[in-house]
């Protein structure tokens, strides 16, 4: 009994035991799979193949045409193949049917997991199904070995013809994985029919009051687990490689404005979402563009910011007075503290923060690196006279400048600003050249 889908190697068609594809058109500038059990069929084939020349004869024959209809049925794949002189060869390709037990376990594995059958009605084959049914006893795709080639030119072992007839079958896979189903030994319409009566048999064993399934001992069965990551990256070399991410947007989204007629509700400030609803879309681009840069798997995780920290940054990204206030306000900050912490903030960061509103006082081991970092800045005509104080702290006679040291053994340069001392700068490695980029002459 035959079901053709002849012009259309995709459709559903009349389904029976057998499956006739008409002719694809030539190949030329594309590949023969694209997807990955498309390429695990093509990767069996290559490592079956004894003789790299035979597979080359093959794909150059089927990716000019050569290839006529595809006959498909359980167990073997057979096509009429053309030389360049117009010689036809009648090839097969054998592959071994599953067994009812394994198909038992397919197709129960199959119930256990809609979102199998509905993959599969969705013509795609994902990498989870085949692992489940390779943890159920049942290996669905080819392995080294598994295809069998026959052909009437008489060749022992792969031939061209047969090679050009499983690269053509490859794009057949492509567009319906039930075609390898079929060769495996059940058609489509015979698996979904069996597939609903194992659905509905399982509905039938559900509790009532809460939808849950029994299990053999009359207790709630437990839900299926998800896939292991670590078995996820070991099927890696069936799978395709990722694509290249898609180019990084030039500036932030722009959030939804809450600017409506309708009054918000009690408790909302809407000009405090939209600011929020901003800054989350500017620290997403930055958080993608740290994510692509070169090396951005070796830097640290950075700390969590405390919500002190948090609110100084957000005061660091405007320059809204009115939103300064209330940050200031919500953190229990005069308005010219937070100025001072905004300042260091947007020369370091939290670190920065930290090195102006902690009161740190180095261990022995920093101080001393400290006091020689100090000795070995300058030579003696040049070194500043040095004052120091407590917390890393060491002030220039005469002069109204800092210098700050860092827990991270950085020298941070500071001004003083009224009562008051400011960070001034980025940090440097040694205290001279912080000092230096604060244009005094000392």
């Amino acid at each position: 009994m035959t079901g053709a889908d002849s012009g259309n190697s995709g459709g559903r068609g009349t389904e029976g035991a057998e499956r006739t594809f008409a002719a694809l058109p030539p190949a030329r500038g594309r590949g023969f799979a694209q997807t990955w059990w498309g390429q695990a069929w093509l990767k069996a084939l290559e490592d079956t193949a004894l003789e790299s020349q035979q597979l080359k004869k093959g794909r150059k024959q089927a990716r000019d045409g050569a290839v006529g209809a595809v006959s498909v049925r359980p167990g073997r794949i057979t096509a009429v193949v053309r030389d360049s002189d117009g010689t036809a060869h009648r090839s097969d390709v054998l592959l071994q049917q599953l067994g009812t037990e394994e198909w038992d376990r397919f197709l129960d594995m199959a119930v256990e997991r809609a979102g199998h059958i509905a993959a599969l009605l969705d013509r795609d084959m994902p990498p989870h199904l085949v692992e489940d049914a390779a943890g159920a006893g049942v290996e669905l795709l080819p392995g080294i070995g598994d295809l069998e080639p026959e052909c009437d030119c008489d060749a022992w072992d792969l031939c061209p013809h047969t090679a050009a007839l499983c690269y053509q079958v490859a794009r057949l896979l492509d567009e319906d994985p039930f075609v390898l189903l079929l060769m495996r030994g059940r058609g489509e319409r015979q698996l979904l029919d069996e597939l609903q009566v194992r659905s509905a048999r399982a509905a039938r064993t559900r509790s009532p009051a809460d939808g849950t399934a029994a299990g053999a001992d009359g207790g709630t069965a437990e839900e299926p687990a998800g896939i292991r990551a670590d078995e996820a990256f070991a099927a890696r070399g069936i799978l395709p490689p990722l694509p290249p991410p898609p180019p990084v947007p030039e500036e932030p989204g722009l959030p939804p404005s809450l600017d409506t007629e309708a009054e918000p509700p009690p408790g909302i400030d809407a000009d405090a979402l939209e600011f929020l609803a901003a800054d989350a879309a500017g620290r997403a681009l930055r958080l993608l563009i740290d994510a692509l840069s070169t090396g951005h798997e070796r830097q640290p995780i950075e700390q969590e910011l405390t919500p002190g920290q948090d609110a100084v940054r957000l005061a660091a990204s405007t320059d809204d007075p009115l939103i300064a206030v209330r940050l200031a306000r919500g953190t229990g900050r005069q308005r010219a503290e937070l100025d001072l912490a905004v300042g260091a903030w947007r020369h370091g960061g939290a670190a920065a923060l930290a090195v102006l509103e902690e009161e740190w006082r180095p261990e022995p081991g920093a101080l001393a690196r400290a006091k020689a970092d100090l000795a070995a800045a300058w030579e003696d005509s040049e070194r500043p006279r040095l004052r120091a104080g407590a917390g890393g702290r060491w002030t220039v006679v005469g002069a109204d400048t800092q210098l700050r040291y860092g827990r991270d053994g950085r020298w941070w340069p500071y001004r003083r600003a009224g009562a008051r001392w400011a960070a001034s700068g980025p940090p440097a490695a040694d205290p001279a050249s912080a000092l230096a980029s604060l244009r005094t002459e000392v």
